[in-house]
């Protein structure tokens, strides 16, 4: 009996491992190449670039073209007309007025500097995979001085124990993308990273960083919805997964 035992025993196991898939390889991350414009989807308007016609200022009521001259006034990126994640939002132009005061403090506003406020925005479009959005802000954040390999880490999604060993990628840029990568990707953001963003950044701080985190999720719910795109030929910078 025993012995029978024992070939049943091993006659479930060897079934077991057989039936065990086998492991899958980690995805490459890869470039996606530009996009021509007989590839775009057939329901996007190509002069916005996305499902819905630009707003035309003359077309609005006195509400509307005060929004609208909110943003495409010196000094904000838009002197030159609405394109985008705002042009969608003109549509609505009282929430377009309304999100105006949040990008200006959540991008602009902050103590953070702006090479660790781009920081923070390539993090969450990386995490996001949001293509528009990184590929908006990757040269934004090269710009405002952010290293090359500290853009990488994040354009790749590499593993910390992969860290880019310089001297600027210290305790606040690790925890600016680690924290990003757990209020995204999460169920919660553990209490070791909360508590080392509370200690860099205060109270107010890790406010504005949740804000800024949230305000590009916005964004990028606004770009997936309107499937807006950057313009033909467009050099797309954030690598897809490919097996």
């Amino acid at each position: 009996m025993k012995i029978r035992y024992l070939i049943v025993c091993l006659s479930a196991l060897l079934l077991q491992c057989a039936e065990e898939p086998p492991e899958q390889a980690s995805p490459q991350l890869v470039l996606p190449p530009p996009l021509s414009a007989a590839e775009f989807p057939p329901d996007i308007d190509m002069g916005s670039l996305a499902r819905l016609p630009t707003v035309q200022q003359q077309d609005l009521d006195a509400i509307g073209q005060d929004a609208f001259d909110t943003y495409v006034s010196p000094g904000t990126g838009y002197e030159t007309g609405l394109r985008g994640p705002i042009g969608m939002w003109m549509h609505s132009p009282i929430l377009a007025k309304a999100l105006f005061p949040v990008r200006e403090r959540t991008r602009y506003g902050s103590q953070k500097d702006q090479r660790l406020t781009e920081l923070t925005i390539i993090s969450t479009a990386r995490e996001i995979n949001n293509q528009y959005e990184y590929t908006a802000h990757e040269g934004a954040a090269r710009t405002a001085g952010l290293e090359e390999e500290i853009i990488d880490f994040v354009k790749y999604r590499r593993d910390f124990d992969d860290a880019p060993a310089i001297p600027t990628f210290g305790i606040t840029e690790r925890t600016l993308i680690q924290f990003t990568r757990e209020v995204v990707s999460e169920e919660r953001v553990s209490s070791a990273t909360f508590a080392q963003a509370l200690e860099l950044f205060g109270r107010e701080g890790v406010m504005d960083l949740v804000g800024l985190i949230g305000y590009y999720n916005l964004v990028a719910i606004t770009l997936k919805a309107f499937d807006v795109h950057h313009p033909p030929g467009r050099e797309l910078l954030l690598p897809i997964a490919v097996k």
